[in-house]
């Protein structure tokens, strides 16, 4: 048995209270895989979990967390070892399993995949699933044969985590990005991860019943769902792509056929929690590689656990950008 420090989750008569308390780790499921994380970071099904919504989180008190990183203490599995370097991200981590917000976590070891040479921890984390999913969305755009020839690549949220690391990434890859943003005084952050042009949100946001809009972008990297994603599908090039994994403004879709009949164009869905792991590890591969991105360090804010409450709620409320980093003292 080890005590630890975690980040907790209460729902109260007066609505959800968060607090940091010492737990051991008898109190976390069964895994074959006990693991002292050494960073986590925060993301918005975190905030969603850390607000009581079900959808996320069903049973509490909880402590939130998708992701984390950190050295293998305990094994039941011979392919890892004690002193062991791993990530873990996804699965149920974070949602109704103990996440990455305590000092120990206990896993399945399917959920784990080893910490790739070429990338530290620390910056395992500041990508974090929010990075991954960019990534995949590159990934996913890359595989229907997108290259910087096509266009520009509109990146929705870009100040967000999902969308900073994917305006880096793609600009890295040699792709015009235009970065789409509602935070005019982050333009001079988002140029210098590598975006183009900056347009203002409100230019994708608004409802329109045309069925089509002037062909604007190549591909797109899309992390806000509802309007702003029908009107990117009505604005992509023949042949365009646009990768969709957010839902920030909406989850609704009210599309017509019209842009994939008229100017077949592709909406590809991505979906990093359920990515089989063999796949999660070659996306891990190339972000500590060829895809390794200089900008990471420029993305990043630090968290502790007792200022992590302010930061979920900045989240929630659009008010933060780049990526938080959960540091934690052990």
């Amino acid at each position: 048995m080890t005590a630890f420090t975690a980040f907790w989750v209460e729902k109260t008569d007066d609505g959800m209270k968060h607090s940091v308390i010492s737990r051991s780790t008898d109190d976390l499921p069964e895994g074959e895989l006990l693991i002292r994380v050494a960073f986590s970071s925060v993301n918005y099904k975190d905030a969603l979990s850390a607000q009581g919504n079900p959808g996320v989180t069903r049973n509490y008190p909880h402590t939130p967390g998708i992701d984390a990183v950190g050295v293998v203490v305990e094994s039941a599995v011979e392919h890892f070892q004690a002193g062991d370097e791993v990530i873990v991200i996804g699965f149920d981590l974070g949602m109704d399993t103990a996440g990455g917000f305590g000092e120990f976590i206990r896993v399945p070891a399917s959920w784990a995949t080893p910490l790739p040479a070429g990338l530290s921890a620390r910056e395992s984390m500041i990508l974090g699933t929010a990075g991954f999913t960019a990534a995949l969305s590159v990934e996913k755009l890359e595989r229907l044969g997108a290259a910087p020839e096509d266009g520009a690549v509109l990146v929705t949220g870009a100040t967000g985590g999902v969308g900073s690391v994917a305006v880096a990434l793609l600009a890295k890859l040699g792709f015009e990005v235009v970065a789409s943003s509602g935070k005019p005084d982050k333009a001079d952050y988002l140029t210098s991860l590598g975006a183009t042009s900056i347009i203002d949100r409100n230019t994708l946001s608004e409802d329109t019943d045309r069925p089509l809009l002037r062909e604007t972008y190549a591909h797109a990297v899309d992390t806000v769902g509802g309007p702003t994603l029908v009107n990117v599908l009505k604005s992509l090039k023949y042949g365009g792509s646009v990768a969709a994994s957010g839902l920030v403004q909406s989850p609704q879709l009210a599309a017509t056929v019209f842009p994939f009949i008229l100017r077949g164009v592709n909406l590809l869905g991505i979906d990093s929690v359920q990515l089989p792991i063999e796949k999660k590890s070659a996306v891990w591969q190339r972000l500590a590689s060829e895809w390794k991105l200089p900008t990471l360090e420029t993305m990043v804010t630090e968290v502790t656990l007792d200022r992590l409450s302010d930061t979920l709620n900045a989240l929630l409320k659009g008010q933060s950008a780049g990526r938080s980093l959960v540091v934690h003292d052990g």
